[in-house]
């Protein structure tokens, strides 16, 4: 009746009973499999230097190496058996390597241990990220750089509270994205700067008795440096963390501008139309064409964000220095990885395929009355007015040029004059939407001037 009740208990998937259960929390190698070509090149500098150190024979250190080298064939070519009953990638590298060249393979393990050895492995794979995604980035910047050199004198509206503001370029519009991507480049480049320390050799947590190189190790791996503090070395996810922030800000800025794009490929809007390969139809309504690339896009920064508050959350009672809740690191830091570098993919194809539609975003760009405010500086730059009454008198004149049904460059000169005899014709010089955004020349302004004075300055820093 007890072990009837036990097993129950235990469900059907571990009927087994408690072992079975064991096994399934405390394996990794179902989703560390993905470290093993860093693994095996930890494993290659540590036996090169052990062999250098007088550790181990040259024999051995060759018989490893060579032994390695099929171990990462088998797994490149799909023929490698991975066991969960031998917890991780360390260990189904270290069993294999076992059965190709026998005990020598046990000499491989000297002076480490699986902590400071899943430190390096994994510090490696994210420092690969780091460089996937400035690359993924640089790629993306490119193209908004075309579509801003295209676009550099097409007019648009500018935004505030999703309210018509100020008339700006398209060239512009596509700028301040790169500028912001930009950013995100920096940040993974400086995280990758950071991290760049090896934890290779801190053995279990207090560094080992071995006479180990751990320089030699560290440079062989593309290291700056070791790591100054075996605790601290085989203990820190920082790292981690911090490719996590980085692309988690990343998705934000992915996720507005995904959200720009569903708006402006609206019907409403009319601004861009997304091209086939990023959009989708509706099941029974054959009009529409969804943009579904660039949605899914604005959805991606819930799992990655998801994934920085959850390794946060892991590490953060943890004492020094190593514990096993730490085996939850890699999940989160996999999958936003992937999901970022998807999106960045994606959003890469929609800004090279994807096509403005000019004369739409020119008419946009006059409704609203976004000249008002050229409109006020003439008052303060031609008759000398005060900004505050100036802003005054202009809306004023909207509100004329509301109740007369027309655009501010429609209204008649004798109806301004009403509000304020002193201006003249030479208001309308200001009040066409091109005529605004020329006039834009201050640094980092609208002009078509500076946006391709912006793109050149880039294209020479991308190079």
């Amino acid at each position: 009746m007890g072990t009837k009740a036990s097993n129950q208990m235990w469900g059907g998937r571990f009927a087994s009973g408690p072992d079975a259960i064991m096994e399934a929390i405390n394996a990794s190698i179902g989703f560390d499999r993905r470290l093993a070509d860093q693994d095996i090149d930890g494993s290659l500098a540590h036996v090169a230097m052990l062999a250098a150190q007088g550790i181990v024979s040259p024999a051995d250190a060759e018989a490893i190496s060579d032994g390695l080298g099929r171990v990462r064939a088998e797994i490149a070519e799909e023929r490698f058996e991975f066991k969960p009953a031998l917890e991780d990638i360390h260990m189904n590298i270290e069993a294999r390597l076992s059965e190709i060249i026998g005990d020598a393979a046990g000499r491989l393990h000297t002076g480490r241990s699986r902590n400071d050895q899943v430190a390096t492995d994994f510090r490696l794979w994210v420092r690969d990220q780091c460089d996937a995604a400035v690359a993924g980035l640089t790629a993306l910047m490119r193209a908004l750089l075309d579509q801003a050199e295209a676009g550099a004198d097409w007019v648009m509206p500018g935004f505030t509270h999703l309210q018509t503001a100020q008339p700006v370029t398209w060239g512009h519009h596509m700028l301040a994205y790169v500028e912001m991507f930009a950013r995100d480049r920096a940040r993974f480049a400086d995280a990758r700067a950071r991290m760049n320390e090896c934890p290779l050799g801190a053995a279990a947590l207090a560094g080992t008795s071995f006479p180990i190189d751990r320089e030699a190790t560290a440079h062989a791996l593309g290291f700056d440096r070791p790591m100054a503090n075996s605790l601290d070395a085989v203990s820190d996810r920082d790292f981690a963390l911090e490719f996590l922030a980085a692309a988690s800000i990343c998705a934000m800025h992915l996720s507005r501008m995904s959200e720009e794009l569903v708006i402006w490929s609206s019907a409403q809007f009319r601004f861009v139309t997304l091209s086939d390969r990023f959009s989708t139809g509706s099941s029974i309504m054959p009009q529409k064409k969804n943009p579904d690339a660039a949605e899914l896009i604005r959805a991606k920064i819930g799992r990655i964000l998801g994934a920085q508050v959850a390794l946060l959350v892991v590490m953060k009672g943890l004492p020094l220095a190593y514990s096993k809740d730490m085996q939850e690191d890699k999940e989160q830091v996999f999958d936003a990885a992937d999901s970022l570098m998807l999106a960045l993919a994606a959003m890469t194809g929609m800004a090279q395929d994807m096509t403005a539609n000019a004369p739409a975003l020119e008419e946009a760009a006059g409704a609203g009355f976004s000249t008002a405010t050229d409109l006020a500086d003439w008052l303060v730059r031609v008759l000398g007015m005060p900004f505050r009454e100036a802003h005054h008198v202009t809306g004023a004149i909207v509100a004329k040029a509301e109740a007369a049904g027309c655009d501010l460059p429609e209204l008649p000169l004798e109806a301004m004059q009403a509000v304020h005899p002193g201006i003249t014709a030479q208001i309308f010089d200001v009040l066409g939407v091109r005529n605004s955004v020329a006039s834009r020349q201050s640094y980092g302004g609208t002009a078509p001037d500076q946006v391709r004075a912006q793109v050149a300055a880039w294209k020479e820093r991308l190079e």
